[in-house]
This record gives C-alpha cells, structure tokens and sequence, in this order.
C-alpha cells in the first residue's frame, strides 16, 4: 500500500511539472504567420501571403501546429524575419498571447 502511496505521488509531481513547463512556456512547435489568416495560414503556401499583410501592417502571430490554437506574439521584434516559416518558440504563455524567449528554425 506504501508503495502505491508513492508511485501515485510521484506521477501527481510528474504530471503537474510538466503542465506548469507547458503553462510556463515549454518548447513549441507552429508557425509565425499574419493576424488576419492566423490558424488558416498555418502552412508553408501561405509564406507570401503572410509577408505581404504584414507588410501591410497585420502583426505577427505564432500558431501552435499542435492544436491549432493562435497566439499573438507580444514582443513582435522576437519574430522579425520569420514571417511564414515554421518554428520552434519557447516563451511564456499569458491567455492567448505569447512572449517569445528564443525561437529557431
């Protein structure tokens, strides 16, 4: 029964680490694209597109390949020259906008 006791903890301990990385700003995988398209623009066809409205003004969003689901990015410098391409971001997540800490291609 002791064992079970422990083995339940550690999975608990485990579980919320790795919610609270996520939450926190856990490695990402998506795309930098324009606010207009966000999620539809997800995709490498769409690079010019995407160059061309934000050329236009529309700033820069991340859209997690994961789930789909759009963040904008609150420090839109961290993003400069990756317009259409697909990244990997770490940074921290605040409800739907994102600060961005690294990004690689």
């Amino acid at each position: 029964m002791k064992k079970i006791s422990v083995l339940m903890m550690l999975i608990a301990l485990i579980a919320g680490g790795v919610a609270l990385a996520d939450h926190h700003g856990g490695a990402k995988v998506g795309w930098i694209v324009d606010a207009k398209c966000g999620a539809n623009g997800a995709k490498e066809s769409h690079a010019g597109c995407a160059k061309s409205c934000v050329d236009s003004g529309q700033p820069l969003v991340f859209v997690n390949d994961a789930d789909k689901s759009v963040y904008t990015i609150d420090n839109q410098d961290a993003a400069n020259g990756h317009v259409g391409h697909k990244v990997t971001v770490t940074g921290k997540i605040d409800g739907d906008s994102i600060h961005i800490s690294s990004l690689k291609m």
